[in-house]
């Protein structure tokens, strides 16, 4: 069983490039697929009604949702989306006049501090790259480029496995052997791990990710609630599945027995997490996990 997940965010672009031109390959690639992360259970549902009148269940992806919306406004489409979950109580632009702004404009929409209205600008066509963009929209000038030419070969585009995750698992079976082990945060993604085994401060955090506030949560004062009732053997009532993520690894570092209320959070973006626990806790050549 592959332990590492797919890329959701790579391949939920490559996805909604498919639907916008009317390429098959995202649904014929999905549905070979088991241990889907929930937002690309949600893009395979999108891939069923897209081409039709009924409404499109995007779950908790605020990512597919606000690339899907804003095509629906650019192109005219006039489709209707069911949001589940937290999305629910996350800040949503509803004013289709954004189309029109610049993707730095769209990066510093009031109230809503996010790269993905900006990312779906680029993958409605906008030509234009920023420089010094931030790392997701950087990953959507990267999956245009990448969707193109391999469209023009062609070819289908290439799958990535979740590097981010990678990085982290890694980090965490190391210190898991009890050897010191270097990490680098490199995205607002590595945030709860970084904070959780204090690679980075809150504060430190607050500057590079300032976003990180309208997640599934605000992730910087959850993060620190966490860590609290972690230590003191208080259940975890987080539903945000970076932070669950987080306190259970360092629970196993630390030999702290850690109660999750919402144990399913997790498949939003790691579907094999619990199995990658549950293999770390009885392996003994770790590395053969990943």
């Amino acid at each position: 069983m592959k332990l590492i997940p797919l890329d959701k965010s790579w391949i939920i672009r490559m996805g909604v490039l498919d639907l916008l031109y009317g390429h098959p390959d995202i649904a014929l690639f999905l549905n070979t697929q088991t241990d889907l992360s929930d937002d690309l259970l949600a893009l395979k549902r999108a891939c069923n009604t897209w081409y039709t009148n009924n409404p499109t269940n995007v779950g908790e992806s605020a990512t597919l949702y606000r690339f899907l919306q804003f095509a629906s406004w650019k192109l005219n489409l006039n489709k209707s989306f069911i949001i589940e979950g937290t999305l629910k109580e996350r800040k949503l632009n509803q004013d289709s006049s954004i189309i029109n702004l610049s993707q730095q404009k769209l990066l510093n929409l009031p109230d809503e501090p996010t790269s993905q209205w900006a990312s779906a600008a680029v993958l409605l066509g906008d030509k234009i790259r920023l420089v010094n963009a931030p790392h997701k929209l950087n990953l959507t000038y990267d999956a245009v480029d990448h969707w193109h030419n391999q469209s023009q070969q062609g070819k289908h585009w290439e799958v990535r496995e979740d590097t981010t995750i990678r990085a982290q698992a890694q980090t965490f079976l190391t210190i898991f052997r009890g050897k010191p082990a270097d990490f680098i945060p490199l995205q607002a993604e590595d945030y709860c791990f970084s904070r959780t085994f204090n690679y980075i401060s809150k504060e430190d955090g607050l500057l590079q990710w300032p976003t990180l506030s309208g997640h599934e949560s605000n992730r910087f004062e959850e993060m620190e609630k966490v860590m609290v009732s972690a230590k003191n053997g208080q259940e975890i009532i987080s539903k945000d599945h970076r932070v669950i993520q987080a306190i259970v690894m360092w629970g196993l570092i630390n030999k702290t027995p850690i109660q999750i209320v919402h144990p399913n959070a997790v498949s939003k973006s790691w579907p094999q997490f619990w199995k990658f626990i549950e293999t770390a806790q009885s392996n003994s050549n770790l590395s053969s996990i990943l």
